[in-house]
């Protein structure tokens, strides 16, 4: 779409137990009435490098914020109605969220923050410096470098074993392993494992299991727009196609005939993130 730019790669090795791709994005056009922030594996840090970011929560006033942070959710959030035109994004792992913040993902659940300073920096400060920067690549080699510095001689603190596990596992396995299965593997009871994997991550570990599945919906879309939904559905391990409906209007807010009609256009070019140099 020639009214929207996305770039991104994939970060670093080293930094990528706590960080996924990095995405920059620009409007050079009209920019758009809505878009919904998806609930995803990630965290989600955005550093403007203009004016500040509009985002609400379902039923709740938009909030306007220069560089943001917002937990892990299971609903999405509306993103706009402010004048921001570029910026970028970072996805943090629940890793990342204590190397970077010092904080389980869990104290950050669905909320949103305004950061004031990241990787030892104001956050203005930073993002001057990536504004001035001639183009993204720079721009994301100086996060890189940041990241890389800041973390190079610090001991990352990690959750408790068991919970590690559990985690990985439903990332692996795009949320296809049940609770009952997870409690089994690491030794604890269901009704444990729940309670302390909420505290840990903000979701309970149906939840996130949800969440997973749902994040390879829209990944597969990204890739293929126009599938058969009862495949798509079939092949992701939903009931139905009245299942894999359910759970859109459930996570997105909306159908996924309705979002790719409404928001793919924005986003589908990013899929090629993982390839990118």
């Amino acid at each position: 779409m020639e009214d929207f730019e996305l770039h991104g790669r994939r970060v670093h090795p080293a930094l990528r137990p706590y960080l996924g791709d990095l995405i920059g994005y620009a409007y050079p056009g009209d920019l758009p009435e809505l878009h919904r922030g998806l609930p995803s594996q990630y965290l989600t840090v955005v550093i403007t490098l203009d004016e500040p970011l509009g985002l609400a929560w379902p039923g709740a006033p938009v909030d306007k914020f220069h560089t943001v942070l917002s937990g892990l959710h299971s609903t999405a959030v509306q993103i706009g109605d402010s004048p921001n035109r570029s910026g970028i994004q970072l996805g943090l792992t629940p890793a990342g969220s204590r190397a970077l913040l010092g904080l389980p993902s869990g104290e950050l659940a669905s909320i949103a923050l305004d950061v004031d300073e990241l990787l030892g920096r104001p956050t203005r400060e930073l993002a001057d410096r990536l504004q001035a920067a001639p183009d993204w690549e720079q721009r994301f080699d100086i996060i890189e470098k940041l990241l890389l510095e800041a973390w190079r001689d610090e001991p990352i603190p990690e959750p408790r074993a068991e919970l590690g596990w559990a985690w990985h596992r439903l990332c692996e396995t795009a949320g296809g392993v049940g609770v009952q299965e997870l409690a089994t593997e690491v030794g604890w009871s269901r009704r444990h494992l729940t309670e302390r994997f909420r505290t840990e991550y903000g979701l309970a570990p149906k939840v996130a299991a949800r969440v997973l599945r749902f994040e390879q919906a829209v990944a597969r879309l990204k890739r293929r727009p126009t599938p058969r939904l009862a495949d798509l559905a079939a092949d992701l391990g939903y009931a139905d196609q009245a299942h894999l409906t359910r759970e859109w209007h459930s996570l997105a807010g909306c159908s996924p005939r309705q979002w790719i009609t409404e928001e793919l256009p924005f986003v589908q070019d990013d899929a090629g993130v993982d390839e990118a140099v």
